[in-house]
């Protein structure tokens, strides 16, 4: 945020700050302190549970946990995490009562596993190898579309219409960094993304590339922002 405005120093920014910008009473404002430069990827979500969980669709767990209120542990790597807002947005969408229980980081894995919790929204790269050996159920995933990495498991929205949940990554800059210097760096990020090797290192890791203009992801900045604050304030929830 004081870093000399000069194309030098800059900031991957990712959903997680988009989260804190309500989460946590900072010292900076995270829209108008910062100069998007370049939006990198999208990651989804896996809305995965425990075999025992009698659900094969997220239509039957939906009916499952109605009928069941409260009773259904939702796992998360952290109040407030994006782990745990996902599940949220979901409560709030699907009207459905889930209690949370917070883990630290990798211990929500081994919980998961022992039927400890029942559900969670966890990062698909670090759940995949969990649903491939059958250990977890996928349901869906969170992103809008389905994924090219597990492209039988469908999109959440497909059952729930315009839910969205993802990871996303992009470059910042400090606020006054001239015009220039923001359109070069972009149209250098983007030239990164156009590349086929790149783009094979980003679907490794689960990814999908997400080009486009300074003031398309300073869009998706604001959006996902709004979006976050409106599900934190609507749940409650308060940094620990």
């Amino acid at each position: 945020m004081r870093a000399s405005p000069d194309g030098y120093t800059l900031l991957l920014i990712t959903t997680a700050n988009a989260v804190n910008a309500t989460m946590f009473k900072l010292n900076f404002n995270f829209i108008r302190d910062i100069a998007p430069v370049a939006s990198i990827s999208r990651v989804p979500f896996v809305m995965e549970v425990h075999p025992s969980v009698p659900a094969n669709t997220v239509a039957e767990f939906i009916a499952y946990a109605k009928a069941n209120p409260g009773k259904i542990n939702m796992a998360s790597a952290g109040t407030g995490n994006t782990t745990h807002v996902c599940g949220e947005l979901f409560k709030m969408m699907a009207s459905v009562d889930l209690f949370h229980v917070p883990y630290r980081g990798a211990q929500v894995f081994p919980a998961l596993l022992a039927g400890e919790a029942q559900v969670y929204f966890g990062p698909l790269l670090s759940s995949i190898g969990y649903v491939r050996a059958g250990n977890l159920r996928a349901l869906a995933v969170t992103t809008t579309t389905r994924s090219p990495v597990l492209p039988d498991i469908p999109a959440l929205s497909e059952t729930l219409p315009g839910y969205e949940a993802s990871g996303w990554q992009g470059i910042a800059a400090p606020k006054n960094t001239p015009a220039e210097i923001i359109k070069t760096l972009n149209t250098q990020v983007n030239a990164s993304l156009a590349d086929a090797n790149f783009q094979a290192r980003l679907a490794n890791l689960g990814a999908t590339v997400l080009p486009g203009s300074p003031a398309d992801f300073a869009k998706l900045i604001a959006d996902e922002t709004m979006k976050w604050g409106k599900v934190i304030l609507a749940a409650n929830i308060k940094a620990e």
